[in-house]
């Protein structure tokens, strides 16, 4: 999709004074004066078979001229070649690699591009840098290439926050939105929504600039009623904040019940290895333990807690308000209640508000050790939710708990879209709040009742834009710019 304007910010190696002498200017396409040349590993260090040198920059295709002894003006770009990378200095063979140029601005980041695949030996790609680096090129900054294609009008800020995600997804779900947004689905949302808004501004200030017009009297419902499309338009995109956050750090998910209800053999049993400690005395946990679990499409943050004991003692009573704490904050709850038993300890009624039918599943456990009769019943509960029967031990039932837990998951997202690509981050859901109030300002300046000079809506208007052109990358901001590149990895 095509990019949404927005100024230049120059990289910080690049100065002021760099800028202004390259004539640095803000443009339609958005495109960035760059006068260096960078170079890093774009894989994981270490040891491996193969390693990949990026190298981006003005100096690019000098440089694979030079070190393979081709005609610069010769290079055919996006040609695999094979050749020996010779030290600059003494001439000596630093390795026997395959080597990519590409020419700007048909690249990933718009600029010239050298990349060097190497034997994954950490010596080989040190000397190999630290030759580049003789040859004039600089270290990269973290997240640089990233933000030199922002610069350069080939992503959007959404779309380069999108990178980050789909390097990080750790669920179906979560590498699905990031796929969605790196394709630009945000960016499109983003842009109809500045495009009514636009409109709407379009609509208010003719009357502004044009007062002695012969123009038709000011119609303030038709306005309001599309003013309230946009604001609905923005609150849907802040509701999906909360999806955003389950999708990057995993669904908390609290296993709540009685000492001794078999809670850390559960999470044993789901993880498939002696996570917890597991004994027959009751109280064994007495803190939580938390271990993340691939479950289906989603990542859960599987949380096992101290057992809710009627008549804790001093470390129990501890461990009972920390897994309150868990339990406030639950997406998820596995309450699990001993199906040996012939009855089950109630919950405090505390605890028992946090279990509503749409986030709780109840789980019977040991049907392995309980009678005929009690393992195939199922107890009157408070809470109706789904209760199903298994056996942490044995692996009864467990595969229909993952079933379970999976439909429960799916119930989570916000059926405010059709598609899974809409999942806002932190950084975009303060400046959607910041939208929406300036919205529902501007919508209430417009009430009949109590009417606001028209200049004063069309402010708000324009606030509510800036805060939405601050996600598209529509912003002047270079702190900014720094503060969200600094997180990327350095090579990407």
């Amino acid at each position: 999709m095509k990019a949404l304007v927005h100024p230049v910010i120059p990289p910080r190696p690049v100065t002021a004074a760099q800028v202004a002498a390259a004539g640095a200017t803000a443009v339609e396409s958005g495109a960035a004066a760059v006068e260096d040349t960078i170079a890093a590993l774009a894989t994981p260090s270490g040891t491996s078979a193969l390693a990949l040198i990026r190298v981006c920059g003005p100096a690019s295709r000098k440089l694979a001229a030079d070190i393979f002894h081709r005609d610069a003006a010769g290079l055919t770009p996006r040609r695999a070649c094979h050749g020996l990378y010779r030290a600059t200095e003494d001439g000596r063979v630093l390795d026997d690699l395959v080597w990519v140029f590409a020419a700007g601005p048909a690249t990933a980041t718009g600029e010239d591009t050298l990349e060097l695949s190497c034997h994954g030996n950490p010596l080989i790609v040190q000397l190999i840098l630290d030759d580049l680096f003789k040859r004039g090129c600089r270290p990269a900054e973290p997240g640089e290439f990233t933000r030199r294609a922002f610069l350069n009008g080939k992503l959007e800020l959404t779309q380069a926050e999108a990178v980050m995600d789909l390097i990080h997804a750790r669920s179906e779900r979560a590498l699905a939105a990031a796929q969605r947004q790196l394709q630009g689905d945000l960016g499109r949302h983003l842009e109809a929504l500045i495009a009514r808004v636009l409109a709407v501004l379009a609509r208010i200030e003719v009357y502004i600039d044009f007062p002695d017009e012969d123009l038709p009297p000011e119609n303030r419902r038709q306005v309001q009623a599309e003013l309230g499309d946009v604001l609905r338009g923005t609150q849907r995109l802040l509701a999906t904040h909360r999806y955003g956050d389950l999708l990057r750090d995993g669904l908390k998910t609290v296993l709540l019940g009685a000492p001794n209800a078999g809670k850390s053999s559960l999470l044993n049993a789901l993880v498939g290895r002696e996570r917890a400690l597991v004994s027959a005395e009751p109280g064994t946990t007495r803190d939580f333990i938390e271990e993340r679990l691939q479950v289906g499409a989603h990542l859960l943050r599987l949380i096992d807690t101290a057992g809710v004991n009627p008549a804790p003692g001093e470390i129990e009573r501890l461990g009972i308000a920390k897994t309150a704490e868990r339990l406030a904050e639950a997406d998820l709850v596995l309450w699990v209640v001993d199906a040996s038993a012939a009855d089950s300890p109630a919950l405090p009624p505390a605890f028992a508000a946090y279990l509503t039918p749409e986030k709780t599943l109840r789980v019977r456990n040991k049907i392995d050790l309980a009678p005929a009769a009690l393992a195939g019943s199922v107890a009157d509960s408070a809470v109706p939710c789904p209760t199903l029967a298994v056996s942490a031990l044995t692996g009864d039932g467990m595969e229909a708990l993952r079933e379970a837990i999976v439909a429960l998951a799916d119930g989570l997202r916000p059926s405010l879209f059709a598609e899974e690509s809409i999942a806002v981050n932190a950084r975009h859901a303060d400046a959607l709040r910041r939208a929406q109030l300036a919205f529902e300002t501007a919508l209430a300046g417009l009430d009949a009742a109590a009417p606001a000079p028209i200049e004063l809506v069309s402010g708000d208007l324009r606030a509510g834009l800036d805060a939405l052109g601050e996600i598209a990358g529509r912003v002047d901001n270079e702190r900014m710019l720094d503060a969200l590149f600094a997180n990327f990895c350095i090579g990407k």
